[in-house]
């Protein structure tokens, strides 16, 4: 890919005085005459062919003469027999569709993959002979080249082939069926097609037609293809599911939200397509996969480009959607292919389920995936630091370092051929701008096996992947001088829990065991001791068990009931121990972010004899906490407890439950027919729901509908009766979002099974 210094000298007009290599100046007549000579650049031939989508210029002349030939008039090959030409072109979408798992793509177009037979009709105006030369001609991207495979020519004469084969399959009178067999490594996108002919001085093409195009994808079904996938559950669910779970919550309070892939949905293919010409990727390379989901990783995210999505983690979303109230990704790249702008806004679950609707749409198997207990280690080590003051509170101004509740990024399936064999599979593919990579924000593909085993060398990105799953989480404290000093190392915090929807069902599938060996096993030190050969360094602190500990337990209700908090002391020493205990509880946004004014704070002694626990409870109405919260649904609980000897800290996240949305189907499930969902929400939490919106959306369904609700007091309801009619037989989900100002994504789900 052209760096921009590089697009901008390209091609670009050479200023008043500028001078050629010679060292002579063009001026007047003399510049516009030789200008031609000036526009092309000095370093590059020409430019690097990077558009698929609205080449509106003409290929070819419709006849073009043999060289040597200066008769312009196309003349018969076999005299007395009349001159071979095409009728009409029928790309058999019906039966192409079938066999290449393509029928549901909302096109007019074709949609076939790469390295699997497809069949065309060409009608002519006599019945062919073998004596009849003609070819078929694909082309795609502007000024295609054969030696770019950007042009590739199919015979079915008297002339070999390239690297796409072609067979003639049947012929019926005037209609021939031909069978084109696209390389298995083709260049993926929108192809144009021609039918020429060979006549007696030169080439018969036919017109232009926008209706023989056609898209070409990756084939997870060719043993050939580098995104070759080796079972039909796993290309049912990784390839043609329109609708996934995200995962989401605490490693302990695992929740899900849904995300409407609606990787066939209209308008979308074009759309995944347009990112890629919005970054300029050269033509050649989109057959690449390991380029192309490098190029996606950066374009999903606008934060150094014109990509799609724009973050946002703030509470301010006015200027755009909140990222909760997203149902999918359709209206996503609808809205960014349209406008050619990024849309506002996302987090990382909304980069996931986008970055996924590209991936899935152009035959890439992907998953999105959810790591708990997520690291963001902002020096660049495998080391979490979490500090405490000398009084034992939290010290949230210097602790640089984060883990975030949870955090998803994606996994796609390929082969990867820069690498040995062992490392292809599942590669980490994430879009959530965190890090830069050669300057751009963008991570992938990492192997998961080479995370796994602290194989850390290989590209992409492995070393940060690492440390999001495998940091140790260090507790620090201050004293009066600023002099750290650690007292506590957890190395099972981090990469707690590593979820993704499981091939059947609603259920996660605990894919942990792929990213990390057991904890304190002896490949997982190996794989610790190899990292850090790699530069990952890690802090060796070794202490003694604590005679001291804490355990922290709270049952999570709903928001606006009381929250009660249990903390649980044991002494593990003969001697009796006086302890003082500091507790704080705060909102926390799942970034691991934590409010700057603590909701509750509590300060205790009390002595603790040889061998006892202690139970301390701490309470928390909703009159503390509910006005407090904004955005948040969650609480992180801190508990320190010092003696004269020792110091010891836990923390732990509690996710509150959100009221329930009750849905109810009505009608017909069959395509075509009339069908109606109802959705109910009562408010019984003790305040007041602003600036409320209430979307829903279904693949095969239902459209993204949106409906605003100024406020739903205490108490209040709300309900909204839709009608749609199912376009796509089988079983469809149905997505409702209610996403308020001040208690956010509130999510329910519905299955129907719809009939042919």
């Amino acid at each position: 890919m052209l760096r921009r210094s590089d697009q901008n000298r390209v091609g670009s007009e050479p200023g008043r005085g500028d001078a050629s290599p010679s060292g002579r100046f063009f001026m007047g007549r003399d510049f516009t005459r030789r200008f031609s000579t000036m526009k092309k650049s000095f370093r590059y031939a020409s430019r690097v062919p990077n558009k698929n989508l609205h080449i509106d210029h003409d290929d070819f002349r419709e006849f073009e003469p043999f060289d040597g030939e200066t008769d312009l008039v196309p003349k018969s090959a076999q005299p007395g027999v009349d001159a071979l030409s095409v009728v009409g072109v029928d790309m058999r979408k019906d039966i192409n569709a079938a066999h290449h798992y393509t029928g549901e793509y909302m096109t007019n177009l074709l949609v076939v993959r790469r390295g699997q037979q497809f069949i065309i009709d060409v009608s002519f105006n006599r019945p062919a002979t073998p004596q009849d030369d003609f070819q078929l001609e694909f082309l795609i991207g502007a000024d295609p080249a054969a030696n770019k495979e950007s042009l590739v020519v199919v015979n079915f004469g008297n002339h070999s082939g390239a690297a796409w084969a072609g067979q003639i399959v049947e012929a019926r009178d005037t209609v021939v069926s031909l069978g084109v067999t696209a390389s298995s490594k083709a260049i993926v996108g929108l192809y144009r097609m021609y039918v020429a002919v060979a006549m007696g001085n030169g080439m018969q093409r036919t017109e232009k037609d926008p209706n023989t195009n056609f898209y070409l994808l990756f084939n997870p079904w060719n043993p050939d293809d580098d995104v070759f996938y080796p079972d039909d559950a796993g290309r049912s669910e990784y390839v043609l599911n329109s609708t996934g779970l995200i995962y989401m919550g605490t490693s302990d309070q695992v929740t899900e939200r849904g995300w409407v892939y609606g990787q066939f949905e209209e308008g979308i293919l074009d759309a995944c397509i347009y990112i890629l010409d919005a970054c300029r990727m050269p033509i050649p390379n989109r057959g690449d996969v390991v380029k192309m989901v490098r190029t996606a990783s950066a374009l999903i995210n606008s934060q150094d480009d014109n990509g799609v999505l724009i973050g946002n983690w703030s509470d301010d979303f006015s200027m755009g959607t909140p990222p909760t109230t997203w149902t999918g990704s359709a209206s996503i790249l609808q809205k960014y292919h349209t406008s050619g702008a990024p849309v506002s806004f996302a987090q990382c679950w909304v980069y996931a389920g986008v970055l996924n609707t590209f991936l899935r749409c152009l035959g890439i198997p992907s998953r999105v995936i959810t790591n708990f207990n997520s690291a963001h280690d902002n020096t660049g080590n495998l080391k979490t630091e979490l500090i405490f003051k000398p009084d034992g509170t939290p010290d949230r101004h210097n602790t640089q370092d984060s883990i975030w509740n949870f955090h998803c990024w994606n996994e796609a399936f390929m082969k990867r051929v820069d690498l040995p064999p062992k490392y292809s599979g599942w590669q980490v593919v994430d879009a959530t701008p965190q890090e830069t990579n050669d300057g751009y924000f963008r991570c992938g593909p990492a192997p998961v096996i080479a995370i796994r085993d602290g194989e850390l060398c290989h590209p992409f990105d492995c070393g940060f992947v690492f440390a999001e799953v495998n940091s140790d989480l260090i507790h620090m404290k201050s004293d009066k001088y600023g002099n750290m000093t650690s007292f506590k190392v957890d190395t099972t915090y981090v990469g707690k829990l590593i979820y993704t929807k499981s091939l059947s069902g609603r259920r996660p599938e605990d894919i942990t065991g792929t990213y990390k060996h057991p904890e304190g096993s002896l490949a997982d030190q190996q794989t610790m001791a190899l990292a850090e050969q790699y530069g990952c360094s890690r802090d060796r602190s070794n202490f003694p068990a604590s005679k001291l500990s804490i355990h922290i337990s709270a049952q999570a209700g709903y928001v606006g009931e009381p929250l009660r908090v249990s903390v649980t002391f044991y002494n593990q020493s003969e001697t009796m121990k006086s302890v003082k205990v500091h507790m704080e509880i705060s909102p926390t946004y799942y970034t691991g972010v934590v409010a700057s004014d603590p909701l509750k704070v509590e300060d205790c002694r009390f002595d603790l004899d040889g061998f006892q626990s202690s139970i301390k409870v701490f309470e928390l109405s909703p009159q503390e906490y509910v006005s407090k919260l904004g955005s948040n649904s969650s609480l992180e609980v801190t508990v320190t407890g010092q003696t004269h000897d020792v110091e010891v800290s836990e923390v732990k996240t509690i996710a509150l439950k959100l009221p329930p949305l009750n849905i109810t189907l009505s009608g017909q499930p069959q395509v075509n027919r009339d069908m109606y969902v109802l959705v109910s929400f009562t408010n019984t939490m003790g305040f007041p729901l602003t600036g409320a919106k209430l979307a829903m959306e279904g693949a095969g369904l239902l459209e993204t509908q949106v409906y605003n609700y100024r406020t739903i007091p205490p108490m209040g309801q709300i309900s909204r009766k839709v009608g749609f009619r199912p376009t796509k037989p089988g079983l469809q989900t149905l997505l409702v979002v209610l996403d308020c100002d001040n208690l956010p994504d509130m999510t329910a789900m519905v299955e129907v099974k719809v009939m042919p």
